[in-house]
């Protein structure tokens, strides 16, 4: 498992404009925080000032990827990820699945570190 403590920048797949849902929640609560949030969205240019990217491949580099968008996007979006060099994943409740654990197990690559079950807004302070 990841070091939590050493996590400053993060890239939020399934960002969103949408203050009811945890794509919005979840950026203000880490930006708030003092970490710097990397937003994917293809739906926004920005949100709240923060500049968007339109996919995993256009993102510098983050300390982990969290996912806040329903298991199937999330499974398409951590193969792209992998693909692009990004190793460590942060599945939020409802956004992990079998799919995504037997893909990212099947990697068996010793680089690769996820986490399922856990809250970004409740492990972070």
């Amino acid at each position: 498992m990841f070091d939590i403590d050493k996590i400053k920048k993060v890239g939020l797949i399934g960002a969103t404009t949408n203050k009811s849902k945890f794509g919005y929640k979840i950026l203000k609560d880490l930006v708030s925080k003092g970490y710097e949030v990397y937003p994917v969205t293809p739906n926004y240019d920005e949100i709240d000032g923060i500049k968007t990217y339109k996919s995993v491949k256009d993102l510098p580099e983050v300390d982990i990827l969290n996912f806040v968008v329903p298991p199937k996007i999330g499974l398409k979006v951590t193969k792209e990820a992998y693909e692009n060099g990004f190793k460590k994943f942060w599945y939020q409740p409802g956004a992990e699945s079998d799919e995504i654990k037997e893909y990212l197990e099947s990697l068996n690559d010793p680089e690769v570190e996820y986490l399922f079950h856990k809250c970004i807004m409740v492990e972070t302070m």
